[in-house]
Order: structure tokens, then sequence, then C-alpha cells
């Protein structure tokens, strides 16, 4: 069994999105009228073979966030772990 984390990363509430409103943007150019706010993120997927432990897992990935994949001061963080 290989556990696969799958990481969302978003800007935080109140954290201007450059990039979302220029989706926003060009999707209403292209016609999309009926859209509210567009924010972006990220999604980092990390295969994880040698894990055995999910809680272990989910710690580890969560270390990676905090030091490397997200921007605390900006940015939040979710993991889901799947065999």
């Amino acid at each position: 069994m290989i556990l696969k984390a799958r990481i969302e990363i978003r800007l935080r509430a109140g954290i201007l999105d450059p990039q979302g409103k220029a989706i926003g943007g060009a999707l209403h150019g292209l016609g999309f009228e009926s859209l509210g706010e567009v924010r972006q993120g990220k999604l980092i997927e990390i295969d994880l073979p040698h894990a055995t432990d999910k809680a272990a897992a989910e710690k580890e990935v969560a270390a990676m966030c905090k030091t490397l994949l997200a921007n605390p001061v900006t940015e939040d963080f979710r993991v889901e772990l799947t065999d």
C-alpha cells in the first residue's frame, strides 16, 4: 500500500489574489458573466511509498507544508491522505 498526499494550498481570506482577479477578468471577457469572486490556489500530490502509519505521514506532510510548500503568513493548507 502506497499512501498518497493531496495538498491544497490557498491564500488566506483577506489576502489579495491578483491571479484570481486576472482569471475572473479573462472568464468575464470570454462571456462567462455569472461569476462572483475568483480565487486560485495550488495542488500538490506526493507519493509516500515508505509510510506505514497514516497519522505519522499526515504529521510529516504538514511539516513539509509549514517549512517549504506553503507560506505560513499568507497561505492556508489542507492535507488529504489516500491509499
